[in-house]
């Protein structure tokens, strides 16, 4: 079992052991869930407000996608000119 202790202002020493394990960096942020049973860390990672679409459950599922068609092989060129790439399009159609 680990222990630390509250600070004066609130704050606790996350053990060596535990910060390690869990990959922690100096400045990561911690969200914190409290219950009956107590508190409950959670790591969580920032980020910039103007990649967040990025992240969003919409394009994380066309990512999911286009990842499994990639592993499938269903690829289209490498085309070496626009043209070519717009005679493929126009072929699909």
């Amino acid at each position: 079992m680990q222990l630390t202790r509250i600070s004066p202002k609130h704050q606790i020493t996350i053990p060596k052991e535990a910060f390690e394990k869990l990959h922690l960096e100096v400045g990561d942020f911690l969200e914190v869930e409290t219950s009956e049973e107590g508190l409950l860390l959670i790591p969580k990672k920032l980020i910039s407000k103007d990649q967040a679409w990025f992240w969003s459950k919409e394009w994380q599922e066309k990512e999911k996608e286009a990842d499994e068609a990639i592993a499938k092989g269903e690829l289209s060129g490498p085309f070496k000119k626009a043209d070519e790439l717009i005679r493929h399009f126009r072929k699909r159609r």
